[in-house]
């Protein structure tokens, strides 16, 4: 036998060295074709090994060693099948491909140091290649059964191929696990098995076009052949503790064994019928070993466009009819949550929640802030015990037909619920249709919370804009009430003189164009825009210092030069006014106040100094020109500066501020003449 077995063993290896040859002169380039090239040449030396062994009788945990390289190159070649990779790189660092290895690893290490601790007992290698060779067979049975008819032809040689070497091995190794050693009448044709097979292996290596195929292997085969290897592996662990019990047991051993295993047999299947455990392995096998149900790229694309591209009349319309049409129904409402005891229904299509249902949506609100699930109607009527701590009036829900509630969160804030129903026969929801919803209703929570800021802040604006037009009228009506205080001021002492009177009216028509200016902007609720007219500008800044003149310091007019421009007189009038005020109010009345304006061909420079408190640097950059920052208190609004500048900035002028506190301040308005 030991020749039969030597010429076996060495006919295997010529023919999956020819099988070699073959190969490399096809210059097929691929991943799968070069993997399968490797595949080959383990095989060959596996063969090599084990024909060396017969004819020089070493130790046979060489052959072995050859034989688990051979298994696990040919498992990584059924694993690439499920991977797009470019390179033999990319292939071995594959999720699936380094956990397989991770573990063969771990087994390998696990039962060489328990072999050799053990005196070199080959109980424990047998149990190895056993265990392997059962994977083996998972794998060809998973890639088989997820393959189409197209790829069924194409590789129905390779899984024949591998699984006649598979269980071949695994009975030789399981006779050898029970009777602990190798019926050597096996282990001489094992040389032969592996010749046979070569040539369905070229079969496929030929049908595969371009070396290449694709299969994905679905859920269910997946799941039953986790349960499959899930219940192999426990039974091997019942087997082992059960051959402990026995071996410390003495006489009542083996029927403690037995009571044993029978018990582990119970156990695994409680655990197998138990559904809850079969919906979270399902779940977990999904999630971690499959592409997604959606392509959740797409979905967001797809969402945003929606949101870009469709027309509501109002936000909480929108995102109702998006999650509507996600689960193709026909009736929905968007409820917010307003305290925790009361509810508000945004918007409702073809759902009516009465008050009824106030006390539901806070039992539901409650629920869905300590669990984050959503609730599906027909389930909880199903199966009540998938929502703990809920209780609902059933018969309330299934009146309006209503069949999902989806909580809303804005980040970790609780915000409200789409409450959506439609006909009869909703399909239940799984794990990925709850992971969708809830992505696309976090998505809409964001959006109905930045439209309801937006609407916030737009109605601040208006607030915004009143108050500041408000401001403005305020600081219009003290310069009219400055003019009229200017006639009553001088009323006693120049009542009889004609040219005070005619100074009078002049002043009292002003001021009602300016009052009639007021109540025209509060009638438009909009400041009224400025109207240009050739003015002379020394002559104005006469009648500001005149008007300025009748409280201390006296404002002195240093030098002054005609200057005809077109502006906005009666605006103008007022920045003057305020500025040379204000350089009044920051000076004692023994102080000095000075106005000076000087002209050429370009420009015409307007200087307002003083020799008052004076303001620091840090005021002036930050404080000075920002609106309704007042250092008045009650008696000022804060926009007499800023207003300044606006109008010097709209007619393309530059306004500059020098001071210093203690001595004083100079205001340098430097405004551009036009050619009339």
């Amino acid at each position: 036998m030991e020749t039969v077995g030597f010429f076996g063993y060495s006919l295997g290896a010529v023919a999956f060295f020819a099988f070699s040859l073959l190969l490399v002169a096809a210059r097929n380039h691929t991943v799968v074709a070069r993997w399968i090239l490797f595949c080959t040449l383990t095989t060959v030396a596996a063969n090599l090994v084990a024909a060396l062994q017969v004819k020089f009788a070493f130790s046979l945990q060489y052959v072995m060693l050859a034989d688990a390289v051979k298994i696990a190159s040919w498992s990584v070649l059924i694993l690439s099948c499920n991977v797009e990779v470019k390179t033999i790189r990319e292939l071995l660092f594959s999720f699936h491909v380094r956990q397989y290895l991770g573990i063969w690893s771990v087994l390998m290490l696990v039962c060489a140091v328990a072999n050799n601790w053990l005196n070199y007992s080959y109980e424990y290698l047998f149990l190895l290649f056993v265990l392997l060779n059962l994977w083996v067979l998972v794998l060809l049975e998973q890639l088989y059964r997820s393959a189409d008819l197209q790829v069924r032809w194409a590789i129905w040689p390779l899984v024949i191929a591998l699984a006649s070497m598979a269980i071949f091995d695994f009975v030789l190794y399981a006779q050898a696990t029970m009777v602990e050693g190798i019926d050597f009448d096996f282990w001489y044709s094992r040389g032969f098995i592996s010749t046979m097979m070569m040539p369905l292996l070229l079969v496929t290596t030929r049908r595969i076009n371009n070396g290449a195929v694709r299969v994905f292997v679905s859920r269910n085969v997946v799941f039953y052949s986790s349960i499959l290897m899930i219940a192999g592996l426990y039974l091997l662990m019942m087997a082992f503790a059960g051959y402990v019990i026995n071996y410390i047991g003495g006489e009542w051993g083996t029927l403690i064994s037995i009571i044993f295993l029978i018990l582990g047999g119970v156990v695994l299947a409680v655990l197998l019928i138990t559904e809850s455990l079969r919906r979270q392995l399902k779940v977990f096998i999904a999630k971690n070993f499959f592409a997604n149900k959606y392509e959740y790229r797409d979905e967001w694309l797809n969402l945003i466009e929606t949101l870009e591209t469709t027309s509501a009349e109002s936000h909480y319309q929108m995102a109702t009819r998006i999650m509507m049409s996600k689960l193709n129904l026909d009736g929905g409402a968007i409820v917010k949550r307003v305290t925790d005891l009361q509810f508000k229904v945004e918007y409702a299509e073809g759902l009516i929640l009465d008050d009824n249902f106030n006390q539901q949506m806070v039992l539901l609100s409650q629920y869905c802030q300590s669990q984050g699930w959503i609730v599906d109607i027909q389930e909880y009527v199903n199966s009540p015990g998938l929502y703990p701590e809920l209780s609902l009036d059933v018969e309330l829900w299934l009146e309006k037909k209503i069949a999902l509630v989806v909580p809303i969160f804005i980040g970790r804030a609780f915000y409200g619920m789409f409450i959506l129903s439609g006909h009869e026969d909703v399909k239940p929801l799984n794990w990925e249709d709850r992971d969708l919803m809830f992505a696309i209703s976090k998505q809409l929570g964001n959006f109905l919370s930045l439209h309801e800021a937006n609407d916030k802040l737009a109605e601040s604006k208006q607030f915004d804009a009143f108050n500041r037009m408000s401001a403005f009228l305020v600081h219009d009506l003290k310069n009219v009430q400055a003019q009229l205080t200017l006639i009553t001021t001088n009323a006693q002492k120049h009542r009889h003189n004609p040219a005070f009177i005619d100074d009078v009216f002049e002043t009292v028509e002003s001021a009602t164009e300016r009052l009639s200016k007021v109540l025209s902007q509060l009638r438009n609720k909009q400041l009224v825009q400025s109207e240009s007219k050739v003015v002379d500008v020394a002559a104005l800044i006469g009648k500001v210092v005149e008007q300025c003149n009748v409280r201390e310091p006296k404002v002195q007019v240093e030098q002054s030069s005609e200057c005809l421009m077109p502006l906005d007189g009666e605006t103008f009038f007022s920045i003057l006014n305020h500025l040379i005020q204000n350089a009044q109010e920051a000076t004692k009345s023994d102080g000095w106040v000075k106005v000076s304006l000087e002209v050429d061909d370009k420009q015409a420079k307007i200087t307002i100094s003083d020799n008052g408190t004076g303001m620091s640097a840090e005021f002036i950059n930050k404080r000075l020109f920002k609106p309704f920052d007042t250092t008045k208190g009650n008696a000022g609004m804060g926009i007499g500066v800023f207003e300044a500048r606006q109008f010097i900035h709209s007619i393309a002028g530059k306004i500059d501020v020098v001071s210093e506190e203690g001595r004083g301040t100079e205001f340098c308005l430097t405004l551009p003449v036009k050619s009339l």
